[in-house]
């Protein structure tokens, strides 16, 4: 069967950057399931994974525009450490949940604690580079309709 919208498709994956690091991997845990077709994964996998049967293996580079957009100037911005009241101590790298401007949730990331304040980075940590896949197509049937009802795989 070739993976379609409403397919439940299982995939083992290893994602590097440009320099060639492992940015994350399923191997050695269970396959990445989802639902085709609801925008589950980024947009540039999901194209480039239908039409591909069980066993199929390959390579693809997802450009930023296709996975988490290109990186924005606009989103780094020096708020007031009271802002950070409730969390206590802070410091670089640390990241944090926050409904974005569109009501989506949103990840924020410190990128530097000073005395004029916070600098905080809203880009989501992947945005704005080239994200290379080695895929393996593990599985791919059709979905229920309590799947497709619930917009997951069961």
């Amino acid at each position: 069967m070739q993976i379609q919208d409403n397919c439940v498709v299982s995939i083992h994956y290893t994602l590097t950057d440009d320099t060639g690091a492992r940015l994350d991997s399923s191997e050695g845990t269970e396959p990445l399931t989802y639902l085709h077709g609801l925008g589950q994964l980024i947009p540039g996998l999901e194209n480039e994974l239908t039409g591909k049967i069980q066993g199929d293996q390959f390579q693809i580079a997802v450009q930023p525009h296709e996975a988490y957009g290109e990186y924005d100037k606009s989103l780094v911005q020096l708020v007031p450490h009271n802002a950070f009241e409730e969390v206590g101590e802070i410091y670089p790298g640390m990241q944090f949940q926050t409904n974005g401007p569109d009501g989506h949730p949103q990840i924020i990331t410190i990128q530097e604690v000073n005395e004029n304040g916070v600098t905080v980075d809203g880009n989501h940590p992947l945005a704005g580079k080239v994200l290379h896949f080695d895929i393996t197509v593990g599985s791919v049937r059709s979905a229920t309709a309590e799947e497709i009802a619930h917009g997951h795989a069961h």
